[in-house]
C-alpha cells in the first residue's frame, strides 16, 4: 500500500521532487531500509546526506534531503526540501491530518513503552492499529511515526517523551490525541526539572494538544496528582483517574508460579478480567490505565481486557523467565526510584526461592543523587531481599546503607561483578536485575544467561 506519492509528500513539506515516486514506508537508517521506503536524511551524530547513495542503492524510493549530495544524480528520486527536520514534522502532521483514527497518546516518568505496547495488544482484535516502534517518543521520533501513519488507521497509540522542559507540549500537538494518558510522575531527569512538581507540570502539558472533548487518564494516588488534575481541567478534558481509590482501579490481583498475573478491574462502572504475562504492581497499574483510556477510546471493556494477554513486555524491562533453576526478573533497561521500588515489590511477589537483587546507578536524579540511592534501603520490599549485590559509584552508597547481612558483593562497575558471577547467583535463585541503561548492568543478564546457556526471548528483543 502507497503511503506517500511525491506529489502528496511535496505538498504536505512545500518541498521540490526532482522525479515521481511512490513509498509505502519511511526510514531514518539507511542499515536497515527496506525496498520502498522513502529514506530521511537527518542531521544528527551523523549527516544522513552521506548515506542517501547507499539508501537508494537499498531500494529506497526516494530520498528527504535538503540538497542534493554528493555521488547522487540531479534526477535521483528526492524531495528537495529547505530543512529535513522541519519537511519531517510535515509530513508527520499532514499523516495526522488525514487520518480518521482515534488516538491515544502516551507519557510519563516510568512504563510509556510498555503501556503503548498494553494498548496495541489490547486493540489488536477491535481494528487496524498503528503504535510507536520501541521508543520512539521525542523531537523526531513522534513525527516519524506520524507519518508512517497509513490513512485507514482506527486506532494510533504513541508515546511522548521528554529530557528537557518544553518538550511534551509541541509533540502533544502534533498528536492531537482524542486521550492523554500520564503513566506516573517520579524522579527521573531531576538534573533537568530540579523536582516532581517540575516533572509533573511537564508531563500535564501533553493535555495541552487534546482534541475537543478529550480525555485525561491521570493516576490517582500521587502527592502531585491534583497538579495533573489543574491542568486537565484548564483545557476542559474528561478526567478520568486510575489507582486504588479511581474511577478505575484493580478489585483483585493474583501471581501464579510461572509469573503470570491475573486481573479483575472496575473501569468506568464496568468490571473486566486480564491475564498479564509478567509479574509487577506497576504492570497491574498501568494495565488499569490503559483500560480506562480505551474505554475513553471507544473500545469494547471486555474485548480490551482480553487483549491484554497477547501483550509480551520487551527484553529488560520486566520479563520473567526461567534459566534452569534460577528464576530472572530482567528489569535492566533503564532505572529511577520509583521504578526501582516497583521493581523490588514485582521480586516480593514471586514465589519461592533466595531472592536476589543485582542493581546498577540510576542516572540523572540530579544533586541528591546519592541520598536517593541509599533511601532505597529502607524501601518496604528490601527486606524479602536475602542479599543485594552493586555496581557503580552512585549505587555504593545503597550498598553501605544496607543492613550488613544482606550486603553482597559491590563492585566499580558491571564487568567488575561479571568477573565474580559464581559469587551473585545460586541453583534456585529469584533473581532481580535493575539499572539505568549507562550503568549497563544489562550485561550482567547477558551473562546468566550465557553461563546457563539459554538465549533472551525473541519476542522480548527491541526493534
Amino acid at each position: 500500500m502507497t503511503l506517500w506519492t511525491a506529489a502528496d509528500a511535496a505538498a504536505a513539506t512545500g518541498g521540490r521532487v526532482t522525479a515521481d515516486w511512490a513509498a509505502d514506508g519511511l526510514s531514518i537508517d539507511s542499515r536497515t531500509i527496506r525496498p520502498g521506503d522513502l529514506f530521511v536524511a537527518l542531521k544528527d551524530a551523523r549527516d544522513g546526506h552521506g548515506f542517501v547513495a547507499q539508501a537508494l542503492a537499498r531500494g529506497a524510493a526516494a530520498a528527504l534531503v535538503s540538497r542534493i549530495p554528493d555521488g547522487v544524480a540531479a534526477d535521483a528520486p528526492l524531495l528537495v526540501v529547505p530543512d529535513v527536520m522541519a519537511a519531517l514534522v510535515a509530513l508527520g502532521r499532514a499523516g495526522r491530518a488525514r487520518t480518521g483514527a482515534r488516538v491515544l497518546a502516551i507519557t510519563g516518568s516510568v512504563g510509556k513503552t510498555s503501556t503503548k505496547d498494553m494498548a496495541a495488544a489490547a486493540l489488536a482484535p477491535l481494528g487496524r492499529i498503528h503504535a510507536a516502534e520501541a521508543s520512539l517518543n521525542n523531537h523526531w521520533g513522534v513525527p516519524l511515526t506520524l507519518a508512517r501513519m497509513p490513512a485507514d488507521t482506527d486506532y494510533a497509540i504513541l508515546e511522548l517523551g521528554m529530557n528537557h522542559p518544553g518538550e511534551i507540549e509541541p509533540l502533544a500537538r502534533m498528536a492531537r490525541p482524542h486521550v492523554a494518558l500520564i503513566t506516573t510522575i517520579a524522579p527521573a531527569h531531576l538534573e533537568a526539572f530540579g523536582s516532581l512538581d517540575g516533572i509533573a507540570r511537564e508531563k500535564a502539558s501533553i493535555f495541552a494538544g487534546l482534541e475537543p472533548m478529550g480525555s485525561a487518564i491521570i493516576p490517582e494516588d500521587l502527592d502531585v496528582t491534583p497538579i495533573l488534575r489543574d491542568a486537565a481541567d484548564a483545557v476542559g478534558a474528561i478526567v478520568v483517574g486510575f489507582g486504588r481509590d479511581g474511577m478505575a482501579k484493580p478489585l483483585s490481583v493474583a501471581v501464579d508460579a510461572d509469573g503470570h498475573t491475573t486481573l479483575t478491574a472496575r473501569v468506568l462502572g464496568e468490571t473486566a478480567c486480564a491475564t498479564l504475562a509478567t509479574a509487577g504492581a506497576h504492570f497491574v497499574m498501568n494495565a488499569v490505565g490503559v483500560l480506562a483510556a480505551l474505554v475513553r477510546l471507544g473500545a469494547d471493556l471486555p474485548t480490551a481486557a482480553r487483549g491484554l494477554a497477547d501483550w509480551r513486555p520487551y527484553r529488560g524491562r520486566g520479563a520473567v523467565e526461567r534459566l534452569g533453576g534460577v528464576t530472572l526478573l530482567d528489569d535492566s533497561y533503564n532505572a529511577n526510584p520509583a521504578s526501582l521500588s516497583a521493581g523490588l515489590a514485582t521480586l516480593d511477589r514471586l514465589p519461592a526461592g533466595r531472592r536476589v537483587a543485582i542493581l546498577g546507578d540510576m542516572l540523572e536524579l540530579g544533586p541528591d543523587e546519592n541520598a536517593l540511592h541509599a533511601a532505597m534501603a529502607d524501601d518496604p520490599a528490601m527486606a524479602g531481599v536475602a542479599v543485594v549485590h552493586c555496581c557503580g559509584p552512585r549505587m555504593r552508597h545503597l550498598h553501605d546503607a544496607l543492613p550488613a547481612g544482606r550486603r553482597g558483593l559491590w563492585a566499580p562497575d558491571a564487568d567488575a561483578l561479571i568477573a565474580r558471577l559464581d559469587d551473585l547467583v545460586a541453583e534456585g535463585d529469584v533473581v532481580f536485575v535493575k539499572g539505568s541503561k549507562g550503568s549497563q548492568v544489562a550485561r550482567v543478564v547477558d551473562a546468566i544467561r550465557k553461563s546457563r546457556q539459554t538465549p533472551p526471548p525473541a519476542t522480548q528483543e527491541r526493534t
